[in-house]
């Protein structure tokens, strides 16, 4: 394993889509989830489990389930891009032309993450506010991130993906994830077909934190 800075593996952390079949062995493998275990949670509770997916067979099973929905988030995503500037929609193509190789070749992953949760034991503080509930996530994504980071140091590509989550019940009985469990996040690893991890964009801090008021301007 190379030694990768934690600020080198968050600025590098590239979802890679296109991964070599070739297997992930078990101690890198083991490295991966026990990083996911030291991930912090509401009251230490760890209130999350991973499936690590490796049959053939269920793999085949999640990679249709994957690439139906894969396909129609495609397709949508292009016709809402139709009025866009020609260099938006060429960025766009190039990440789903890399999303169509996963949904295609996502059987042939070496390993998928199935990260699950607990919402019986978690405590999600904001159930209770009229709108979307996000405070459960911070007791599993957490794990999720520590597991992607894990996976930059040791050379993997892997990709946070959450369409399997609209159909979870096929995804709890094909891995037999007993109730009240729900499912989170699914992430292939494998290692890089091409380039792999490398400089991410995303915007400025200046156009994301505010100074002591909504609005006004940090720097």
């Amino acid at each position: 394993m190379s030694e990768v800075g934690i600020y080198e593996a968050m600025s590098t952390l590239r979802a890679v889509r296109r991964l070599r079949t070739d297997p992930v062995p078990e101690d890198v493998l083991r490295r991966v989830l026990e990083a996911a275990s030291w991930a912090p949670t509401g009251g230490n509770v760890q209130p999350w489990r991973v499936v690590v997916v490796r049959d053939a067979g269920k793999k085949a099973a999640l990679g249709a389930l994957y690439s139906e929905r894969w396909k129609a988030y495609s397709a949508q995503h292009m016709e809402q891009l139709k009025d866009a500037p020609e260099a938006v929609v060429a960025k766009t193509e190039k990440m789903l032309g890399a999303g169509d190789h996963l949904a295609d070749h996502f059987a042939e992953t070496p390993v998928v993450l199935v990260f699950c949760f607990n919402p019986k034991i978690m405590a999600i503080t904001d159930a209770k506010l009229g709108r979307i509930s996000v405070v459960g996530g911070a007791s599993v994504y957490t794990a999720v991130e520590n597991a992607l980071l894990a996976c930059r140091a040791e050379g993997l590509g892997c990709v946070l993906t959450t369409l399997l989550c609209e159909c979870e019940p096929q995804v709890r009985e094909l891995l037999r994830i007993p109730e009240p469990w729900g499912t989170a996040a699914a992430i292939p690893i494998g290692y890089p077909l091409l380039r792999g991890h490398g400089p991410i964009s995303r915007r400025p801090v200046e156009k994301l934190a505010f100074a002591d008021s909504w609005g006004e301007a940090w720097s």
